[in-house]
């Protein structure tokens, strides 16, 4: 399937954005013409072998004629550029988060409203086949209306890989609070059971000292949080992230008429589906588990990264710039989530107390968190805002500062340069 007329496509960040770059292609309509970076060698090779501009300067790239544009820059710098993006007329896809304080989610949401241009939060875990399926199936009320709901994105790499993509003691790797990449773990929750959440509770395990391959770099942040949402409906969710052991992506979904889960370990593409022997259909076995297909795109979704989610992103973006209609991970949900991680990070750093998220369609809690600028960035730290750590400060062991260090001096064992990688 080919589209008449391609839809002209910018990315921001060559590490991260190359997965967009290789993904702009005639099946999902989308024509690759200009990238961005501040790793100017990096970028030129780029430029070169796609045959496209290269800017690196963000202003001048926004005036590259093109339709959209694809944020796949710093984690915490997302809402700033969409913004300027939106006010040069270009459709936006932005890379997790969708913000990074309250008060640029709610500028972020005022400005796409203002524009009436597409907005897309680009997350890639629901689009995976197990959970597109765990869709379908509680669409067809396979499982009853959603009770309970737990969802993992749990991480850990090794410190020479860690300090290979943090490629200097400021860099985002270094200092991000626990909670805030949360996106992964909520939003496959979110997309299948078409829940938001409404209150937040979080929890923090805390920086490890004793942790031997942690203390090889130079992070400053805490081990993993544990986030307790209630949903519009109700339900009540548990969310798991970040750098423990036992690698592995994670989706539970209980209804009042049965569960649905993926697998663990080898067995994380199988979806196990269960309804009790006292309640379930005549004919339909108590449990079944299977490896569901991609209910379409397969074979494209399957070359492609995140097991296959990468490939429905861009297909997504395409389509809501095509008809015009916000898509499903739209400005609202984006800045949900990321006010996920921010209150859960409030939350925790006050006793886990629960914190309601405010409903973003209501211009009145705009206007309040329009004055809201909680911030854990080391550089904005004093008054009311945080450092990193719920143990507040954190000093890099010397052994982190000098392999790290070591790491760093290896230029070509670098995987992202000194561009404006994400993730």
């Amino acid at each position: 399937m080919t589209h008449p007329r391609p839809i002209r496509v910018g990315v921001v960040g060559l590490g991260r954005g190359q997965t967009f770059i290789d993904q702009s292609t005639p099946i999902v309509g989308m024509e690759l013409v200009a990238i961005c970076d501040t790793w100017e060698e990096r970028l030129l090779e780029f430029g070169a072998t796609h045959g496209v501009a290269t800017y690196t300067e963000f202003e001048k790239f926004l005036e590259h004629d093109m339709d959209a544009v694809v944020l796949a820059n710093y984690f915490h710098e997302h809402a700033d550029f969409a913004i300027k993006a939106l006010r040069a007329g270009k459709h936006v896809m932005s890379e997790t988060a969708a913000s990074f304080t309250p008060a640029q989610g709610a500028a972020l949401v005022r400005e796409v409203e203002k524009s009436g241009l597409i907005y897309m939060f680009a997350d890639n875990y629901p689009y995976m086949a197990y959970n597109q399926e765990m869709r379908r199936l509680y669409q067809e009320g396979a499982v009853g209306d959603f009770r309970y709901g737990e969802g993992e994105y749990v991480h850990p790499i090794s410190a020479h890989l860690f300090n290979s993509i943090a490629m200097s003691p400021d860099h985002w790797r270094n200092w991000l609070p626990v909670t805030y990449y949360c996106s992964h773990s909520l939003a496959p929750v979110m997309f299948v059971t078409d829940t938001v959440p409404v209150k937040v509770s979080g929890f923090v395990i805390a920086h490890d000292p004793d942790d031997a391959n942690k203390a090889r770099t130079v992070r400053r942040m805490d081990t993993a949080s544990m986030i307790v949402l209630t949903m519009d409906n109700g339900a009540i969710v548990k969310l798991l992230q970040y750098d423990l052991r036992g690698h592995g992506n994670y989706v539970r979904i209980v209804g009042n008429r049965g569960l649905m889960e993926n697998g663990r370990g080898p067995l994380e593409e199988h979806l196990r589906v269960r309804r009790e022997p006292f309640e379930k259909p005549a004919g339909v076995p108590v449990e079944t588990s299977y490896v569901p297909d991609f209910p379409v795109f397969g074979r494209e979704a399957a070359s492609t990264g995140h097991g296959g989610g990468d490939f429905f992103m861009n297909y997504e973006f395409a389509q809501a710039i095509r008809t015009g209609v916000q898509p499903y991970f739209d400005v609202y949900k984006g800045v949900q989530m990321a006010l996920v991680g921010a209150l859960a990070y409030r939350s925790a750093l006050e006793d886990n107390r629960s914190i309601v998220i405010p409903d973003l369609h209501d211009p009145a809690v705009l206007d309040a968190m329009a004055n809201d600028h909680f911030s854990p960035d080391p550089k904005d730290a004093g008054g009311d805002n945080p450092l990193p750590s719920v143990l507040g400060h954190v000093e890099p062991t010397p052994e982190g500062k000098a392999y790290a260090a070591e790491v760093w001096s290896r230029t070509d064992e670098l995987l992202f340069g000194g561009g404006l990688w994400d993730r």
